[in-house]
């Protein structure tokens, strides 16, 4: 059974589609987007991106902190997933689910990674996740072959985005579009039957330039019995309507063919072979299609519009046999059913058949003027936003079926539809003193939420209204060195299903609020050295986390109470330029993160069934490890060969709110212990042609460590190696 088969769907937001795009030509609005001058518009290019951050060297007026991993740290990494290129900066904390990036978990500051429940993730400045009102769920993420850089602000910037402000806002930038004609093709293979091709094609004639980028992936997984084959399209094109506008156009399209499982396992099955995979017919269908239009006018020097349009569709078909590593087997009522023997011979399957619609438009304005004496750039934007998720549950008979059952725990179990519209605007201004700057502003978030329950033939609506405030500040001490300041509301709406019962109710759930606060400070000292060290405070009224920690049915969220994130982040990079002469370039990047509070306040008790009589105030949050430490040293020789060792290392973790140390039978709950994984990268250019072989080795020692106890204990990924060639044209 699929989604797409089913004609339940959202007209409105459907038919919506093509005017939301046509206005894109219509309307103007800046390329400012969180505290930055975009790098196009210093650089008097017209594409139009939003920029998070924009080149390093326009820090010096972000008011927070932020990192940039551009294109040359990329490709000589040869960062194999998103979870990979993230390690390196400080503050953030993924963790692997299946091995190989396909639904990264990113964590901020101490806040739990569970789908990337807590960051908002933007593609050139447009809404990546297929409901980040609704469900801001990463069950879908691209290759991370497919981007240029990525950025990532943690700072009171945020409040130019949303909706969701806790965390961070993560950008990914796809490539520019070449004057000229250019290309490059890599291809690559390694143990684990890894088979990996991707490459780039792009040129300009006359005012319109295109560029396009495919992925193709193919590996088997960090466990038995799992394997994922990737599709990823990209194309972009833009035109210059004129000297001062232009209209760019994206459209992407992937596709995922995976035996990927949901369940982890338990700790006799641990112990007995740590890679198995007792679910062989689990397996995930998904596909995704994107469009959308930004267009760009400079009205004149001082003022420029950004429109963005976007639509999106996201089909996923999940057939499990499990939900969480408890369930032994998930239809163990049914008599034909009696365990784990029958697993993969009488047991049926649950079928979680999802589709999605997303659809906005945002325009913004860029304006410098110099409102009481002083420089001033005023940013300021609106969003209308929809979504539309259309959900079945259909149970089937047999390991692998692929269509609803008539057993006794077969056939359609969920029939409904959630919908999200949703409504905001931004203002903020930037005051320039000199060598002081102030950034206050203020967002505005309105949200309307409506379920309906087609099998009990329900309907329930309910709507959240949220100003989020921010203000943050920097000081030019010296040439070179800034420091940072900013305190802004954090701000992570419920999702539908967590807000809006399948009867129609609604549940006592407000929005997750907090009050963040950092302090820092970034610098240049030498050419070819750069710092940042930063202190930060995410001090919550209202957290929300799950009442069971297995997730799947049954996990309703709750409204949690205070807890407070609070520690120390730093970042360094130094090239041997900046002291010494050398033939040889040497270059070292070090990220450390002390998390050095993340606990629960109030009064708290636990949300583990059986243990909610037990007080928790005081204990660590799950999934906050105390220090997280990425190091790379490296060279770049001039006769080709560039090399790279880098040490990932992050510390013990607890997985539920008693602080559990000795794992449980179920495997889902216990003390992650420590763990340090190292990677290696080796290029070498060949002078006969633009070209490079280059080697990698991921997890080079072979290091067996858990990931993952959400659901079960799950590995992490396996020893990767790597060997291919790139070649540019």
């Amino acid at each position: 059974m699929s989604a797409k088969n089913n004609p339940r769907r959202s007209a409105p937001l459907a038919a919506s589609v093509s005017a939301l795009l046509a206005s894109a030509a219509a309307i103007a609005q800046d390329e400012a987007a969180a505290a930055s001058s975009s790098s196009a518009a210093a650089s008097g290019e017209l594409e139009p991106v939003v920029i998070v951050i924009g080149e390093r060297i326009q820090l010096d007026k972000i008011p927070g902190s932020g990192a940039v991993l551009d294109h040359s740290l990329l490709e000589e990494s040869h960062v194999f997933t998103v979870n990979e290129a993230l390690r390196k900066v400080p503050g953030v904390f993924t963790r692997d689910e299946e091995g190989f990036g396909l639904r990264p978990n990113i964590g901020i500051r101490g806040l739990n990674p569970t789908r990337s429940t807590k960051v908002l993730l933007l593609e050139d400045g447009i809404p990546l996740a297929y409901a980040p009102y609704g469900d801001n769920a990463s069950y879908y993420h691209p290759p991370v072959e497919r981007f240029d850089r990525i950025e990532i602000l943690k700072g009171s910037g945020q409040i130019a985005f949303g909706p969701h402000t806790v965390g961070a806002v993560i950008n990914y930038i796809t490539p520019p579009v070449p004057d000229e004609s250019a290309g490059q093709l890599a291809a690559s293979f390694g143990n684990e039957d890894f088979r990996e091709v991707h490459g780039s094609y792009g040129d300009s004639y006359g005012n319109t330039g295109f560029i396009a980028h495919g992925t193709y992936k193919e590996t088997d997984g960090a466990r038995e019995n799992m394997n994922f084959r990737v599709y990823d399209l990209n194309l972009k094109v833009v035109h210059e309507l004129t000297e001062r506008q232009a209209l760019t156009v994206r459209s992407s399209y992937y596709d995922e063919d995976s035996q990927v499982t949901y369940s982890g396992l338990t700790l006799a099955e641990w112990q007995d072979d740590p890679r198995q995979n007792p679910f062989e017919n689990d397996h995930m269908y998904a596909y995704r299609w994107s469009t959308s239009a930004t267009h760009r006018f400079e009205l004149n020097p001082a003022t420029t519009f950004l429109t963005n349009a976007y639509y999106t569709y996201f089909n996923r078909d999940w057939w499990r046999q499990s939900s969480n590593s408890g369930q032994r087997p998930n239809d163990r009522s049914d008599p034909a059913c009696g365990g784990m023997a029958n697993l993969n011979t009488a047991c049926g399957n649950e079928g979680r058949v999802r589709q999605f619609w997303t659809a906005g438009i945002e325009p913004r304005v860029t304006v410098e003027h110099g409102l009481f004496g002083v420089d001033n750039v005023t940013e300021a934007g609106a969003r209308y936003h929809e979504e539309d998720q259309y959900r079945i549950q259909a149970n089937g008979d047999f390991p692998d079926s692929r269509e609803p059952g008539t057993g006794p725990n077969a056939g359609i179990k969920e029939d409904s539809n959630r919908r999200v519209k949703a409504t905001s605007a931004f203002v903020q201004n930037r005051f320039d003193f000199g060598r002081w700057t102030l950034t206050p502003g203020v967002r505005f978030e309105s949200i309307d939420y409506d379920r309906v329950d087609n099998l009990l033939g329900t309907r329930g609506e309910t709507s959240i209204d949220q100003w989020i405030p921010g203000i943050g500040g920097t000081f030019e001490a010296t040439a070179g060195t800034v420091i940072f300041a900013g305190v802004h509301r954090g701000f992570s709406p419920p999702g539908v299903a967590d807000i809006v019962t399948a009867q129609g109710g609604t549940v006592d759930l407000d929005a997750e609020l907090s009050w963040n606060y950092e302090l820092g400070v970034r610098s240049q000292p030498l050419d070819g050295v750069s710092l940042e060290a930063t202190v930060f405070r995410l001090d919550f009224e209202n957290q929300i986390v799950p009442a069971s920690v297995a997730g799947g049915s049954g996990a309703t969220l709750t409204s949690a109470g205070e807890t407070l994130q609070q520690g120390f982040e730093f970042s360094g990079e130094v090239q041997s330029t900046a002291f010494v002469e050398w033939p040889v370039e040497a270059f070292a990047r070090l990220s450390y993160t002390w998390i050095a509070d993340a606990e629960y306040e109030g009064e708290r008790f636990s949300n583990i069934p059986g243990f909610s009589t037990v007080k928790v105030t005081g204990n660590r949050l799950p999934y906050a490890p105390e220090h997280l430490i990425a190091g790379t040293v490296g060279v770049r020789t001039g006769f080709g060969l560039d090399l790279e060792l880098e040490a990932v290392y992050t510390s013990s973790a607890y997985t539920d709110d008693l602080n559990t140390v000795d794992i449980v039978a179920n495997g889902q709950r216990g003390e992650i212990p420590g763990y340090t994984v190292w990677n290696m990268a080796a290029n070498y250019g060949l002078d006969a042609c633009d070209c490079r072989l280059f080697v990698t080795a991921k997890n080079l020692t072979d290091k067996l460590y858990i990931a993952d106890m959400s659901r079960g204990l799950i590995p992490g990924m396996p020893r990767l190696l790597q060997a291919g060639i790139e070649v540019k044209f």
